[in-house]
């Protein structure tokens, strides 16, 4: 069954990246490809559970006299449904949720022409300095934020300033390398290196000390060849159309601009503060700004089909790409939950036993599936390691990669963060930028991926450098 769920997965991703040729959307195939890997999961509970949750089943099942009289097979059943089902459904509705309160946000922001105020202020014209400014506000704005959130602002910028939708394409295509990138450095700037973090397995100053540089790289390695893609300059935007920030003064574009960017920033620190999970922080955001239109537009006196109240605006919010996400991440979820992927890791560490090699692997897989089941299962594999016990394993200079700063965990943040650029799905900023610009899987893998390859892999060799002349060697 093992075999069906990774070939079935195989064949999914193989139809997403041909959607336009098969002219099939790719939210349908997600979903399908999501569904069907839990019914296929359901099928082979009674040998796929006691394998792969032999100790969590146990404890699950003497918690009731009821489960235990029950045949394995339904057993096993039980518990998929009643632990694995919602563990992994809340785990993604987590991400969901926090989605659709980014998304409604920034396009409030945008209908109400905040984001308006900023291209207003970016008045070149010429495409490649354009390109390069765009990239570097990504790239810092990510650290701030989270690369997600970061994505989508930019990408509503964007479309203010780019008119050419192939064009606009590549911008965004170096505003997903540029936000991943910017996300790796910082410990809330992806929820990777926030997991690192919140487990104790890196610090904030080695983030920025060992993994900013790298980082750095990997974002102007493909800048520099995607700026020989790009020539003269951009034709102007039409602004002459009366849309409804018209009827909004600016000092009110102002404030929804600023109450929107601050909500969005509050978010991370929100996390770090409450511990509770980023979505109640961008929902509170949300609330806070819904409330705040809600009373500008009963003072005004203004024809309701002008209005722009949130319930209007989140007719807006591209559903299709929501559920193209919950595909997805139910598929990865299947992944996680069978083992496949922790054997994955398993097998690179016996058999490669190289902690770089083993990363740069992570990162390339964490093109094809979820960075974060990965990190998890890394984390699961490889405690933090007590610097006092060293002396007394086996393998001290192995050992001593994993502890705490050590050189594993900093390359892993660089590596599952930035790894994921290298196709248009390899991240959640991919994933979204993918949904609102329409981009074609085949023209990114075609345009984009051997730039992000490059970059990828003159970070890692930053890094590596990094190690040699400031922590004695590789």
């Amino acid at each position: 069954m093992l075999l069906a769920i990774v070939t079935i997965f195989i064949i999914g991703y193989l139809a997403i990246a041909l959607e336009h040729p098969l002219r099939i959307d790719k939210a349908a195939v997600a979903l399908l490809l999501g569904m069907l890997l839990w019914v296929l999961y359901a099928f082979g509970a009674e040998s796929i559970v006691p394998v792969a949750d032999a100790e969590e089943l146990s404890h699950y099942l003497a918690s009731s006299t009821t489960l235990q009289s029950l045949p394995l097979a339904q057993q096993c059943l039980n518990f998929i449904v009643n632990v694995k089902v919602i563990e992994h459904l809340g785990d993604i509705s987590e991400i969901l949720f926090f989605l659709i309160g980014a998304m409604t946000i920034v396009e409030l922001i945008d209908v109400h022409g905040g984001f308006s105020i900023i291209t207003n202020r970016i008045t070149t014209r010429k495409k490649r300095k354009l390109l390069w400014i765009l990239g570097f506000i990504t790239f810092f704005m990510s650290a701030v934020l989270d690369n997600l959130t970061t994505a989508i602002v930019m990408v509503m910028l964007l479309r203010k300033l780019v008119s050419d939708q192939r064009e606009r394409w590549l911008y965004a295509s170096m505003i997903v390398i540029a936000a991943n990138s910017g996300g790796a450095w910082s410990p809330i700037g992806d929820i990777t290196t926030i997991m690192l973090w919140v487990k104790g397995n890196v610090t904030t100053s080695a983030l920025v000390k060992f993994v900013l540089l790298p980082s750095m790289v990997s974002l102007i390695v493909p800048l520099i060849f995607a700026s020989r893609m790009l020539g003269g300059t951009l034709a102007p935007v039409d602004t002459t159309v009366k849309t409804h920030s018209d009827f909004v003064s600016f000092g009110e574009k102002r404030l929804i601009l600023i109450l929107g960017i601050l909500g969005l920033i509050f978010v991370p620190l929100f996390k770090a503060v409450t511990s509770l999970p980023p979505f109640i922080g961008i929902l509170f955001s949300l609330s806070v700004l819904w409330i705040f239109t809600e009373i500008m537009y009963n003072r005004k006196m203004i024809d309701e089909a002008h209005q722009c109240r949130v319930p209007k605006v989140l007719k807006r919010i591209d559903i299709p790409t929501i559920l193209f996400f919950l595909g997805i991440l139910m598929a990865v979820a299947v992944l996680q939950a069978t083992g496949i992927l922790t054997s994955t890791a398993q097998w690179l560490d016996i058999n490669v036993h190289n902690v770089y090699v083993i990363n740069i692997l992570l990162g390339a897989l964490s093109s094809i599936v979820d960075n974060v089941p990965l990190v998890a299962a890394s984390i699961g594999m490889y405690p933090i390691v007590d610097p006092t016990i060293l002396s007394s394993v086996s393998d001290p200079a192995y050992m001593g990669y994993f502890v705490q700063d050590g050189i594993f965990w900093e390359f892993l943040s660089y590596c599952v963060g930035v790894g994921g650029s290298m196709l248009i799905i390899g991240s959640a900023a991919g994933v979204v930028v993918m949904g609102l610009e329409r981009i074609n899987f085949v023209w990114y893998l075609r345009h984009i991926s051997l730039l992000a390859l490059c970059g990828y892999l003159a970070g890692a060799f930053t890094y590596m450098a990094e190690v040699i002349l400031f922590k004695g060697g590789l």
